[in-house]
């Protein structure tokens, strides 16, 4: 793989210097291997999106599985993101503002690009500043979040077809509301494809076939040929995992890749642990369908609890634990949220079997704009 820095050889996981980010090379090459082979078989396309990895590095070898593209959130991700050299890039957010509008425009003269959107305004504004771009338009299947509501889709996509320099390409969406596939899960994937079949007629009735149906989120990933009428999908949090992920029932803890290793740096108080590792290091989401409040799984000291951050303290309760713990013990730690995780870190270890191959800067994080 190629990287910015080749660190020399016999150096383990639990030798660097920490709070450090690492991810086990084996895992993720088995985990985009999977997806590559799940859209081949399926005949998806992929696009998948770079929110969770945040480096060129890992989506040139995306696209070397097969990937006919990339996703992006914002305009500064997909500056980074031409480092790639992508054949098509995806601005998977509404996109607001003269200052985007311009970088967008260069963005396009280097890769053919698509905005999803759900209002006439953010149009209007890519076309007056001559933005030669695609155009998803954003549906809501239930999150509320984004997204018009499908009989608003018609008028919509109407409107903008009268304009200049933009096209209409198709439509998109993103079945978050949909948090596990499980007997429940299963029934909103049912609705979710009446939705879609209604809306798909409605659409090819009022000659608005989309030429793109683009959807797909990480706990649907591996049913997403099950949605009637997609054609691609961009999942992000794939390439690594994360408990999340796990609870989602989207993938088993072997399937997780990355992981923080932290020191213990204080065992002054009975039954507790800190670590040097808090807020700046890890996602202050709260674990999927899961009502405690934790932050990690500790994976080498079975019963232990991460539940408390301050910006640079990890607390750890260490009660139920039958090891003893000193200062300078180093403890592996699978995050709840990878995604934000990589955004808090500037660099990635990637280790196979412990060992430190390689490391790569995290080149799209901090891209707010």
């Amino acid at each position: 793989m190629a990287a910015s820095k080749l660190i020399s050889n016999n150096v383990n996981i639990f030798d660097l210097d920490t709070p450090a980010l690492v991810v086990d090379l084996d895992i993720m090459d088995a985990n985009l291997q999977r997806m590559a082979d799940y859209c081949d078989e399926h005949k998806l396309a992929l696009r998948p999106h770079t929110k969770t990895h945040k480096s060129p590095v890992l989506a040139r070898k995306q696209m070397e599985l097969g990937a006919m593209g990339l996703t992006v959130a914002k305009p500064g991700e997909a500056e980074v993101m031409l480092q790639a050299s992508p054949q098509e890039m995806l601005v998977a957010f509404p996109t607001i503002g003269p200052a985007k509008m311009a970088r967008l425009k260069e963005v396009a003269r280097r890769t053919s690009l698509t905005v999803a959107l759900d209002s006439l305004e953010a149009t209007e504004a890519l076309s007056a500043a001559q933005v030669p771009a695609k155009i998803f338009v954003e549906m809501d299947t239930g999150l509320h979040r984004v997204g018009v509501k499908p009989d608003e889709l018609a008028p919509l996509i109407a409107a903008i077809k009268k304009l200049p320099h933009v096209r209409y390409d198709g439509i998109s969406f993103y079945p978050g509301h949909i948090k596990h596939i499980g007997e429940e899960g299963m029934g909103e994937m049912t609705k979710l494809n009446v939705m879609l079949n209604q809306t798909l007629e409605a659409l090819d009735k009022a000659g608005h076939t989309p030429n793109v149906v683009s959807g797909g989120s990480t706990p649907t990933m591996y049913q997403s040929h099950m949605i009637f009428g997609m054609t691609e999908m961009r999942p992000g949090t794939y390439i690594f995992n994360d408990r999340n992920t796990i609870h989602g029932g989207a993938c088993l803890l072997e399937d997780c890749a990355a992981t923080v290793i932290a020191t213990v740096v204080s065992t002054s108080v009975p039954g507790q642990v800190i670590i040097d590792g808090g807020s700046k290091t890890f996602s202050s989401d709260r674990l999927l369908n899961d009502p405690g409040v934790t932050f990690g799984k500790v994976l080498n000291a079975e019963g232990a609890v991460f539940h408390k951050m301050n910006e640079e303290h990890g607390f750890i309760d260490v009660t139920q634990c039958e090891r003893k713990f000193h200062v300078g013990d180093k403890l592996q730690i699978l995050m709840n949220h990878v995604c934000v995780v990589m955004n808090l870190h500037e660099q990635v270890h990637g280790h196979r079997k412990g060992e430190v191959e390689t490391t790569w800067p995290v080149a799209g994080r901090g891209k707010l704009t």
